[in-house]
């Protein structure tokens, strides 16, 4: 049940954090390789990004790749969040004193990461294809052709067979586990604080919510070098045989980057990151919107009690 419900509550936030998934899928994949002042810049920033797609692809392009979002979201944090829900009812992520351990939710935060990053791989490859599609004017990355979803996975199934489906996962790993890691982690100190300074009802789902807007910070500053890597991985063209022809894996890229682009390359949208933080309540709260409705939805099933410690 624990699965079922964090799947369903990712997918509620997703429908608001798509557009932005598009936004900063376009933004990492521009000037790929490229020093800064060598290539052209069709997205200048987050808000520039949003009018540019919107202008040009139609709103409907704002939510490109929502399908296959919605269906990673599900799987991907259905695992993550329902089997780092299942080790914090089993008590081990508290110390003999019954407090949070940091060094624990960090362990249970990276295992559940990886399972929900393998487990979601291919629908990401998808979704990364899908939102990085656009109209000539302002297309950025290699332009894949797919169809739609279920078009995209039988093309790649077809041409690479079940191994093609799960191409980049080398990234996905260290990036999910890099993101869960920091912010199961800070979620579950940040809850306990919040519950400390009674700032809301212990029941109430602001908690969660605060928690998770807390650590989402922390997301953000550890997590955007491996989503660039990741990102760039799973869109890269490939050969016959199904290899890269930009990079040869996670180290790879990860260097070339830096080398080419430098630091700055890593943490390219970086500024869709920060807007998310203040453009919306509802971006803002991407990490607490999974939380706070999994907490909501899983205390009303009777799912989400916690032992006694």
């Amino acid at each position: 049940m624990d699965f079922l419900l964090s799947g369903v509550a990712a997918c509620g936030a997703c429908l608001f954090t798509n557009p932005l998934e598009v936004v900063k899928t376009r933004m990492q994949l521009q000037g790929e390789l490229r020093s800064r002042g060598t290539y052209q810049v069709y997205y200048r920033n987050v808000f520039h990004a949003f009018y540019t797609i919107g202008k040009v692809d139609g709103l409907s392009g704002l939510q490109k790749g929502l399908a296959p979002g919605l269906v990673y979201q599900f799987f991907m944090n259905g695992f993550r969040l329902g089997s780092y829900s299942i080790i914090e009812s089993s008590g081990y992520i508290h110390n003999k004193n019954g407090k949070v351990s940091t060094v624990r939710t960090t362990l249970a935060g990276a295992l559940s990461g990886v399972v929900g990053a393998v487990m979601g791989s291919p629908v990401y490859l998808v979704k990364t294809h899908l939102q990085s599609q656009s109209t000539t004017s302002i297309a950025v990355g290699h332009q894949y052709k797919h169809q739609g979803m279920i078009h995209a996975l039988k093309v790649i199934y077809k041409e690479h067979g079940v191994l093609g489906l799960w191409r980049g996962s080398s990234a996905a790993v260290p990036r999910v586990s890099v993101g869960s890691a920091a912010q199961l982690s800070t979620f579950s100190a940040s809850k306990e604080m919040v519950l400390d300074l009674q700032v809301f009802p212990k029941n109430s789902w602001l908690v969660a919510l605060s928690a998770g807007m807390i650590s989402s910070v922390v997301v953000v500053l550890a997590m955007t070098p491996f989503d660039v890597v990741s990102t760039r991985l799973y869109n890269q063209p490939v050969d016959h045989l199904g290899k890269g022809q930009l990079y040869k894996g996670f180290a790879d890229c990860f260097s070339k980057a830096l080398k080419k682009e430098g630091l700055t390359g890593l943490y390219k949208a970086w500024e869709h990151h920060i807007s998310a933080l203040v453009l919306t309540p509802f971006c803002l709260c991407f990490s607490g919107m999974n939380f706070a409705s999994f907490t909501v939805i899983s205390d009303s099933s009777g799912t989400g009690k916690q032992k006694t410690h």
